[in-house]
């Protein structure tokens, strides 16, 4: 069986991404949640996951012990996570690979808390222009692929899986978005597995208090 290694659903951003995949793409798996920011959770981790952090795939042998590995592996079991089209496909590999390694200060100020409300926090000029540019990589995949479906290469791929914390990060700190990225965001949010996270967000809040 399938196993995906998984810290808090309300705070662990990295753990969304391919647990995201996996679910809209239908593939059965086991999670395994850790606590994160306890005494233990690193050498709790550190049984499954070599590089100590979350997530992690287990299946057979097989260890995946990042996000953007992981969903690129979910693809290769579900192809229609990436667009047909070759040149869209690249681009979305383009996108995913700059949430995956950029946007430094959005991610140090504005950390995923599904549900926290807290408007105007973390907004310095260094996360006005992360916004400022994951707002326009959303419009213009939007504009350029989004004719056949609300996301943004039209049908889900990858590239919505590896924003999907950021919507939950502009909900919380109240970002304003054009029409277009609103829309994708209001797309997102309907998708059934984002709502069963937001509801384990919500009980582990209810439980810890975080």
């Amino acid at each position: 069986m399938r196993k995906l290694v998984i810290g808090d659903k309300n705070l662990s951003s990295w753990s969304l991404r391919p647990w995201l995949a996996l679910r809209v793409a239908g593939l059965p798996f086991a999670e395994i949640n850790i606590r994160l920011g306890q005494p233990d959770s690193r050498a709790t981790i550190l049984q499954h996951s070599p590089s100590g952090k979350v997530p992690c795939l287990i299946e057979g042998d097989l260890l995946i012990w990042d996000s953007l590995a992981i969903c690129e592996y979910t693809a290769e079991l579900a192809p229609q996570l990436w667009p047909a089209n070759a040149a869209a496909r690249a681009e979305a590999r383009a996108v995913s690979a700059e949430m995956h390694s950029g946007f430094t200060a959005l991610r140090q100020n504005m950390p995923m808390n599904v549900c926290a409300e807290k408007p105007g926090a973390g907004r310095t000029p260094e996360t006005e222009a992360d916004i400022d540019r994951i707002l326009a990589l959303w419009e213009s995949c939007r504009a350029r692929h989004g004719v056949s479906g609300p996301f943004l290469f039209g049908t889900f791929s990858i590239a919505d899986a590896m924003y999907a914390p950021v919507v939950w990060r502009f909900n919380t700190y109240a970002v304003e978005a054009s029409s277009a990225a609103r829309a994708w965001m209001d797309a997102m949010l309907a998708l059934p597995a984002m709502q069963e996270w937001r509801a384990a967000a919500a009980t582990e809040v209810s439980v810890s208090g975080r």
